[in-house]
């Protein structure tokens, strides 16, 4: 059996986008047993004092409303190390803008790997767009992998 896949989630402080990303992310490879598995983690050094408690209410909300009770509740946000790039397979940033520049700065060796996508914070999009934006992402995302096992002719939990 090939060792599970990872794939790393960077927001700004892992409170949030990147939480809700690797929640639905390990629910849906779960469900289809893919050999993926995702982490969360804050591309700033350290997060923002507004950030009450271990994740956000809109990211608890939003999953719990959709069947998914969130394996990392009590955990609270984490900066990215450089070993969490070491340990990733695939490393997606929620939001170009806003992220690529803490990654050159903080991991210029690195920076270069990772893929970004356009998902603005709640200071521009209401979480429902937000939200709703990192779903099909992931989804799609979920699909893509799914869709390279099959063409490999390999069973999903054996990728």
């Amino acid at each position: 059996m090939t060792p599970m896949k990872r794939v790393l989630f960077l927001c700004t402080g892992n409170y949030y986008r990147s939480r809700y990303a690797e929640e639905l992310f390990n629910h849906l490879a779960r469900a289809e047993q893919l050999a993926w598995r995702a982490s969360a983690r804050g591309a700033a050094e350290r997060g923002s004092p507004d950030n009450v408690g271990p994740m956000s209410v809109f990211t608890d909300d939003r999953l719990r409303a959709s069947g998914i009770v969130p394996e990392g509740a009590a955990r609270f946000p984490q900066p990215c190390s450089l070993a969490d790039f070491d340990d990733a397979d695939l490393v997606i940033a929620l939001k170009e803008a806003e992220h690529r520049p803490l990654i050159e700065r903080r991991f210029p060796e690195v920076a270069d790997r990772v893929t970004y996508w356009h998902v603005d914070d709640i200071d521009f999009a209401h979480p429902s767009v937000a939200l709703a934006m990192i779903d099909d992402h992931i989804r799609a995302l979920v699909s893509a992998l799914r869709s390279s096992v099959r063409a490999s002719g390999r069973s999903p939990a054996r990728t």
